[in-house]
Order: C-alpha cells, then sequence, then structure tokens
C-alpha cells in the first residue's frame, strides 16, 4: 500500500506540468511545418553547380530530421498533450499520418498499448521491440529465432523506411485486419504513388532528395530512438505479475542525453523517462518538470555517441538471474 500511494504521489506531482500553452503549441506546430516545407523546396530545387548539390543535400538531411520534429509533434497530439481538440490540427496531423505510412489510427492502439504495458516479459512487443528472457530464448524454435534476431538487428532500424514504417505500420495492420485497418494499406500505396509521380515529373534525383532521403533519416532516426529508450544497458524488466506503471517509466525508459540541437530535432523525446510517468506533459515542458521533480532527476542514461550506440545494440535478451539485458548465447 505504501509503494501505491508513493507512485500515486509521484504521478500527481506531474500534473501540473500537464497543462500546455496553446500559444507554444500552435508556434511549434506551424514554425516546423515551415521550416520542413523550406528545406524540403530547397532539396526539390535544380542545382546549378557543384555547390549547389551539396547544399541541396544538407536541405534534404535537415528536412529528414525536422520531420522527426514534426512526428514528436503528432505523437503527443495522439496522446492529448497538446493542441487537444483541435479540428485543424487533426486534419493536419491525419494527412501527416498518411504521408509517413503512420495511420493515427494504427499509431494510437499500437503506442497507447505500449505505454500500459512498457518492460513487461510477457506483451511489451505490441507497439516496440520483441524482447524475450534467455530462458524463452533457449526454448524457441530455430524460425522464431531468427525471425527475433532479425526484428532486433541494427539494419531493420537503418531500412526503418521499408521495415518498420512502410511493412511494420502499412502492410502488418492491414494483413491482421484488413477492414480495420485499410488506412494503413492506403498510406503505403500513396507513398508509392507520390514516389512513382515524383519520379515520373521531376526525375530520381528529386524523388531521392525531396522524399526519399528525408523520410529515410527520418524513420531511421525514429527507429534508433524508440529502440535506445527502451534497450540500453540499465534497464530494468519486470515480470507481469510485479510490474508497476511508475518503475517500468523510472527504470525501463532512458534519458537520452543530447545538446540543445539534438532536443530540438528530437522534440525533448529524450526525457523519455517523464514521458513515460506521464504522456500528457506537453514536449516543451518535460525538462522542467524533471528539474521540478527529485526523482526523475537521476534518470539511466544514454546518448547518441558511437559507444552508446553500440552498447545498446548489444542487448538481447534478458537474463532475470543477473537482473540485466545481456547478448545472445554463443553456441
Amino acid at each position: 500500500m505504501e509503494s501505491a500511494r508513493q507512485n500515486k504521489e509521484l504521478i500527481d506531482a506531474t500534473r501540473p506540468f500537464a497543462v500546455e500553452s496553446k500559444l507554444k503549441s500552435w508556434w511549434s506546430l506551424a514554425s516546423t511545418l515551415a521550416l520542413t516545407a523550406a528545406t524540403l523546396s530547397w532539396a526539390a530545387c535544380t542545382p546549378h553547380s557543384m555547390a549547389g548539390w551539396a547544399t541541396r543535400l544538407m536541405a534534404s538531411a535537415v528536412s529528414g530530421l525536422l520531420i522527426v520534429r514534426v512526428f514528436i509533434l503528432y505523437h503527443d497530439f495522439q496522446h492529448g498533450a497538446i493542441l487537444r481538440g483541435s479540428r485543424i490540427a487533426r486534419a493536419l496531423f491525419w494527412v501527416y499520418g498518411m504521408l509517413i505510412m503512420t495511420p493515427p489510427k494504427v499509431w494510437r492502439e499500437t503506442h497507447n498499448y505500449h505505454h500500459a504495458n512498457t518492460a513487461k516479459i510477457v506483451g511489451s512487443h505490441v507497439g516496440s521491440y520483441a524482447m524475450v528472457t534467455t530462458g524463452m530464448w533457449a526454448k524457441m524454435s530455430p524460425g522464431d529465432q531468427r525471425m527475433y534476431k532479425i526484428i532486433r538487428h541494427p539494419l531493420t532500424i537503418v531500412t526503418g523506411y521499408f521495415t518498420l514504417f512502410m511493412f511494420g505500420m502499412g502492410v502488418s495492420p492491414f494483413l491482421r485486419a484488413p477492414k480495420k485497418h485499410w488506412q494503413s494499406i492506403a498510406a503505403v500505396v500513396l507513398n508509392v504513388a507520390l514516389s512513382a509521380a515524383l519520379v515520373w515529373k521531376f526525375g530520381f534525383a528529386t524523388f531521392a532528395l525531396a522524399m526519399f532521403l528525408p523520410l529515410a533519416i527520418s524513420m531511421t532516426a525514429g527507429g534508433y530512438l524508440f529502440y535506445a529508450q527502451h534497450n540500453f544497458p540499465d534497464i530494468h524488466v519486470q515480470p507481469r505479475e510485479s510490474w508497476s506503471f511508475t518503475n517500468a517509466a523510472l527504470e525501463s525508459s532512458s534519458y537520452m542525453q543530447m545538446g540543445p540541437i539534438g532536443r530540438f530535432f528530437c522534440g525533448n523525446i529524450g526525457f523519455h523517462h517523464v514521458h513515460h510517468l506521464n504522456s500528457m506533459i506537453p514536449f516543451y515542458r518535460l525538462p522542467e518538470a524533471m528539474s521540478a521533480i527529485p526523482e526523475l532527476a537521476t534518470p539511466h542514461k544514454t546518448s547518441w555517441s558511437p559507444r552508446d550506440v553500440i552498447a545498446c545494440f548489444q542487448l538481447k535478451l534478458w537474463d532475470a538471474e543477473q537482473g540485466k539485458m545481456v547478448g545472445y548465447p554463443s553456441r
């Protein structure tokens, strides 16, 4: 009872930060969409020199990072953290969701489940990367082990445009429930149609720099962010019978250290332990909540450094006896 009381008090302590500024929310959305449109237009322009090609490529890369920021705004809207009840925002984010092959209905269904089941030994794979224990691994068939390795392989994240989004958020939900998730396959068809139209009308280079590369960059970055936020060296995974929402936020969700530029492009999603404790906190108030609540001030950390990226990718299975994530067993 004491633990439950303390958990409730901690969640209650976050509630004052779950209040948005409509002006800040609209400014964040409008300015980010404007910057994204500007960089995509720059990437689509025909260059007249080698320097022009270089700036075009740079604009393409920056637009990919801005698409990550738009995704965080989209993600916050689906949680109800920003622009609640706005029909304009709903329409804009519906179009955005279709363009990135992540329709709102599919995202909410899988992501809400993820929030309610983070770091449970069984059931946490919906809306997240599959995770099994060393004991479960030993009992899996060779085929299931191969599929598990594919799901958690770095190349699956690097090729996230095709694997995580086109298949994972597009084709797969439609195959599971065609009537329920028709928007998923419609988003894939829209993506293919837009790709073909750009190649036909403006050429392959324009398609590559103004559509494919920005989406590929954003989906790879987003895929890794999601991976590292719940697959890091200090993570604690819990059996269903002893799982608690608060512990899942504090012990199973990382704080990804970034500078101001990284925080801008990633929309403060690196403050992930705070977000999991209260998903109604707008992204721009997550640092404020972390600073104000002592229990949030010493999170488990990771970063974009090559050392931390390699360390996260080396984690494959949960070893309950050691109480930590480990690699695959050697044969």
